[in-house]
């Protein structure tokens, strides 16, 4: 016999778990980081889950994706610059240049972020903190179509 805490509230469900895919393009116009909460919370609307997790994937290696604080560009900014000093476009420091300065960095400063995140859903919604928001890191200097892959799972 399974017992549980006195701490967990019995829950009634129906014991079906639901699973649901979609894919967002961002169009970027260069280095920075975009921020697109709005996009995922659209296509969660649209499937009214009330709990469950949400995977967000970027589908590249020179992009990639953080939560951070929406209030305040300046967070943002000072992100995007922090990286520019962390790894320098310098190709004398790199083999792997063949798309340009940037090519090699794109890829270190996405490996020291993330290409998945997942978040919590709640009562229906994102569980993000008051604050934050999922933004896409470019880190080419041109523009790029990124793609992103949204998995849900939810009762």
């Amino acid at each position: 016999m399974r017992r549980r805490s006195a701490a967990q509230p019995r829950q009634e469900r129906d014991g079906r778990v639901k699973q649901f895919t979609h894919q967002i393009h961002i169009s970027t116009h260069g280095k920075g980081l975009y921020d697109f909460t709005s996009e995922i919370t659209s296509w969660l609307q649209g499937h009214q889950p009330q709990t469950g997790l949400v995977t967000v994937f970027c589908q590249h290696t020179s992009a990639s994706l953080v939560i951070q604080e929406n209030a305040d560009p300046d967070v943002v900014a000072d992100l995007a610059e922090f990286f520019s000093r962390l790894v320098p476009e310098d190709t004398r420091l790199y083999r792997h240049t063949a798309e340009g300065p940037d090519d090699m960095t794109s890829h270190i400063r996405s490996a020291l972020t993330q290409t998945q995140v997942s978040i919590p859903i709640r009562n229906g919604k994102l569980a993000l903190g008051t604050w934050q928001g999922v933004y896409l890191f470019e880190h080419r200097e041109r523009a790029h179509r990124r793609s992103i892959i949204l998995h849900l799972l939810a009762e």
